[in-house]
């Protein structure tokens, strides 16, 4: 494939809100050993890309300072040593940066075919939320058909996700979400209870309707780690994996003791090369054929121009949308 010397890319001006996201023209990357270069068609949209906006969440060593951490084109250019992968391939991978832009970088490790019947840009909207659940939830959750899980912010993309694949492998899955609209989404996914946080206190409400929960996957922080710690049943496990109302609480550990909780997290960016492609397989294997086969997909809320990226993340700070938002490339 004939490639450019220069590419369309975003880039975090400065520290701050969505207005210093700025389109710029940058060199197309070169693949190193190992890796394979994508012609993005669609990158998808997170919250990390928002911290690391704010400049609360820097790249790893290594990693391009651009925003975006998933997306889905062609590769079109493989490294040294790479095998299973080959020019003209459609894809979809996850990235440690440089999602932004018309080229990407990324282990050829990290790639995943495009599953049958899901277009580019839904493709775009897979990686960061699918490696997260499955490394959090099944691996280091180790939900169980049968259990009770509960999935905090159940619209986001991690929420939708989470929902469709705790119910595809036999949970019993509740949520919380902000508006009866958002509820219902969650519901039409497979959620049995979805709580109005703005409305109802869901610790009240699922101790009342299921007695506790199993594992609770957490993304909110603050006081809500207290009350999943009182809503877990005997054995149960807290997963931790953002606080978007702050890291720190009171926490009474008599009740971790008494009821032999474990409470654990995880990030997905910071992690191994090794990791993330061992959870790529998992996902090849567990997850793949679920999508492939039409019983989970992702949830799509809305596409902007990459050039709009600043529109996407005030799309997604503003916290009315419900799945994936994706730039188109």
């Amino acid at each position: 494939m004939n490639l450019p010397n220069e590419m369309r890319a975003v880039e975090i001006s400065e520290p701050g809100g969505p207005e210093v996201l700025k389109l710029v023209s940058r060199p197309v990357p070169t693949p190193g050993a190992g890796e394979v270069l994508i012609k993005l068609e669609a990158a998808g949209v997170n919250r990390p890309d928002a911290l690391q906006r704010a400049g609360a969440y820097d790249p790893p060593p290594g990693a391009s300072d651009l925003p975006g951490l998933e997306g889905a084109g062609v590769v079109a250019a493989i490294g040294a040593g790479v095998s299973g992968v080959v020019e003209g391939d459609a894809v979809c991978g996850l990235f440690p940066g440089g999602g932004y832009a018309e080229y990407v970088t990324c282990s050829a490790t990290h790639v995943l075919p495009i599953p049958q019947g899901l277009s580019m840009v839904e493709g775009a909207a897979l990686c960061e939320t699918f490696f997260t659940v499955w490394s959090t939830v099944f691996e280091r959750g180790g939900l169980q058909a049968g259990e009770r899980f509960l999935v905090h912010g159940g619209s986001s993309g991690i929420g939708t996700t989470a929902i469709q694949l705790a119910k595809a492998r036999g949970a019993r899955v509740f949520t919380t979400a902000g508006s009866a609209e958002k509820c219902a989404a969650c519901v039409e996914l497979g959620a049995e209870i979805a709580v109005n946080y703005r409305e109802d206190n869901y610790l009240e409400v699922l101790k009342k309707a299921v007695g506790g929960v199993d594992l609770s996957l957490n993304m909110v922080g603050a006081d809500y780690i207290s009350r999943d710690v009182r809503l877990l049943a005997d054995d149960g496990r807290l997963v931790l994996i953002a606080f978007l109302q702050g890291p720190k609480m009171e926490l009474n550990f008599a009740q971790v003791m008494v009821k032999r909780l474990t409470i654990t997290g995880a990030t997905l960016r910071p992690q191994s090369d090794v990791a993330k492609a061992r959870m790529a397989e998992a996902l090849r294997r567990e997850v793949w054929p679920l999508l492939e086969a039409g019983t989970i997909r992702p949830v799509m809320d809305q596409t902007f121009a990459l050039e709009d990226a600043a529109k996407a993340h005030a799309r997604m700070e503003g916290s009315t949308h419900i799945g994936k938002i994706v730039l188109t490339i």
